[in-house]
C-alpha cells in the first residue's frame, strides 16, 4: 500500500545496483521519492533503473572511494533534483568475495586491509562530508549501513569488521557535531546481520550454500537469515519525519543475536 512517508524527498543510495542498496533503492521511491542510485558499475547501474522506473530514478556512476567523485554526484542530483534531502551510505565491500587474500589478523596483508578501509570507512567519511556541506542549510538525513560486525569481533574478516565498528563511531560523531552547529542533519547508522543477497546466491555459494545458510540461520535466534527488505524499512523509517527525534544512534537488524549468548531459544531448557 502506498503511504508516502518519503513524499517529494530527494534521495542519493549508493550501491544501489543490487541486494540491500537496490532493495532501498525501491521501497524509497515506492513510498514517494525521487532516487538517484549510484554504483562503480554503470551496465548493473542502468538494468536498476530500467527497475526503478525513469521518472522516480536516476543513475549516477560513483566510486565512492574516490573524492572527486562524491563533489560531482552530489552537484549533479542538485542539477537534476534541486537539493538531496536523504543520503544512504550503503556501498561497501566485505574482503572475501572481491578475490582478495586472507582476511584473518595474522595473514591479512597491509595492502588489502587498506583496499577494505578505503571502501567502507573513508567512503561513509566523505559520503558524511559532503552530506553536510550540500545539505546544511535545508537539512535532512544521512543513514550510514554498518554492521553487527561492529558490535563483535570478526577474525576472518579482520578489516571489515574494523570498518563496521569506524562507521559505527562515526555516525555519532557526525550527529553531534550537527548538534553543536545546529545544523538541522541528523545522522543514524543501521547494523545488519548476514543478510540474503544476490552474493548469496552466487554461482560459488550454490555450490556450498544450504549448508551454510543453513548454519547460519541456526545461529540466529528467529531462526532464519533477513532479507534486503528488512534493512529498507529500517532505512525508510529514519528516512521520514517518523524518527525525527533520533540521531547519532543505530538500529540492530539481527534476529535477536545480540540480545543473549551463544545459547539459542530452541536449545535453552528450564527446570522449574
Amino acid at each position: 500500500m502506498y503511504a508516502g512517508r518519503v513524499e517529494n524527498r530527494f534521495v542519493i543510495v549508493t550501491g544501489a545496483q543490487q541486494g540491500i542498496g537496490f532493495s532501498i533503492a525501491e521501497l524509497l521511491v515506492k513510498e514517494g521519492a525521487f532516487v538517484i542510485p549510484t554504483d562503480i558499475d554503470d551496465g548493473r547501474g542502468e538494468k536498476a533503473i530500467q527497475r526503478l522506473g525513469k521518472k522516480h530514478a536516476f543513475f549516477l556512476h560513483h566510486d565512492v572511494s574516490q573524492e572527486k567523485d562524491w563533489e560531482n554526484v552530489f552537484e549533479q542530483a542538485i542539477q537534476i533534483m534541486g537539493r538531496v534531502d536523504i543520503l544512504v551510505n550503503t556501498a561497501g565491500i566485505s574482503g572475501l568475495s572481491e578475490g582478495f587474500g586472507p582476511q584473518n589478523p595474522e595473514d591479512l596483508s597491509l595492502n588489502d586491509f587498506r583496499k577494505v578501509q578505503t571502501i567502507n570507512t573513508e567512503g561513509k567519511f566523505l559520503g558524511c562530508r559532503y552530506a553536510i556541506k550540500f545539505m546544511k542549510g535545508h537539512g535532512g538525513s544521512i543513514i550510514n549501513i554498518s554492521s553487527r560486525s561492529a558490535n563483535v569481533g570478526v577474525p576472518t574478516m579482520y578489516s571489515y569488521a574494523a570498518t563496521k565498528a569506524a562507521i559505527k563511531n562515526l555516525t555519532k560523531s557526525v550527529a553531534l557535531w550537527c548538534c553543536a552547529k545546529k545544523y538541522p542533519l541528523r545522522c543514524k547508522s543501521i547494523l545488519p546481520v548476514a543478510i540474503h543477497t544476490p552474493f548469496l546466491r552466487s554461482d560459488d555459494w550454490r555450490k556450498r550454500s544450504k549448508k551454510k545458510i543453513a548454519k547460519l540461520s541456526e545461529e540466529i535466534p528467529l531462526g532464519h537469515m533477513g532479507e534486503p527488505l528488512d534493512v529498507a524499512y529500517a532505512v525508510l523509517y529514519l528516512a521520514s519525519c517518523d524518527s525525527k527525534f533520533i540521531t547519532g544512534t543505530e538500529i540492530v537488524i539481527d534476529g535477536g543475536i545480540l540480545a543473549g549468548s551463544s545459547a539459542l531459544p530452541g536449545i535453552i531448557q528450564t527446570k522449574e
